[in-house]
């Protein structure tokens, strides 16, 4: 268990075989970090967002019990690719992506329905490919979108709270 486990979760599993996740903080010059798929991740590992500072692309899918914020991205400053599906406990706005401006090739935050913002926030992003928001609580109106905005976009995706 991570600081500030579900104590629910915590407590049916207590009798688990529990592992030093902070052990991976030696790889140093990690590149690629995939968590998925029920990760027996529960509560918060502040080690995976601040030990790497050469990630360059960031993997979390299915980790439910998994809780943090789009805001501990800030740690990676290399960072190019994020994919996060259905992890129900990731929070924050879309703007706080905005310290990866200058990295950022690929966002995908799919089904992570409390993260929320305005995807016009990622506009003037120079090297983004792919945005895929579906399933969040993001917002805004296509129609803002200008003729400098998203200017290496290959493919959108956008929840249904956008106009």
């Amino acid at each position: 268990d991570g600081e500030d486990p579900d104590e629910r979760k915590a407590s049916r599993t207590a009798n688990w075989t529990s592992h030093d996740i902070e052990i991976i903080s030696n790889f140093t010059k990690l590149r690629v970090l995939e968590i998925a798929v029920n990760a027996p991740l529960n509560g918060r590992y502040p080690v995976l967002f601040n030990s790497f500072p050469l990630l360059q692309r960031l993997s979390i899918k299915y980790c439910r019990y998994l809780k943090w914020d789009l805001g501990m991205l800030a740690g990676l400053p290399l960072l190019k690719e994020l994919d996060f599906d259905y992890n129900h406990s990731l929070t924050g706005n879309v703007n706080s992506l905005r310290a990866l401006k200058d990295t950022l090739e690929r966002v995908v935050i799919e089904s992570c329905s409390r993260v929320d913002g305005n995807f016009m926030d990622l506009a003037d992003f120079p090297h983004l490919k792919e945005l895929n928001l579906g399933g969040t609580a993001v917002t805004g109106d296509i129609r803002d979108i200008g003729g400098n905005d998203f200017s290496s976009l290959e493919k959108l995706t956008l929840p249904k709270g956008v106009y």
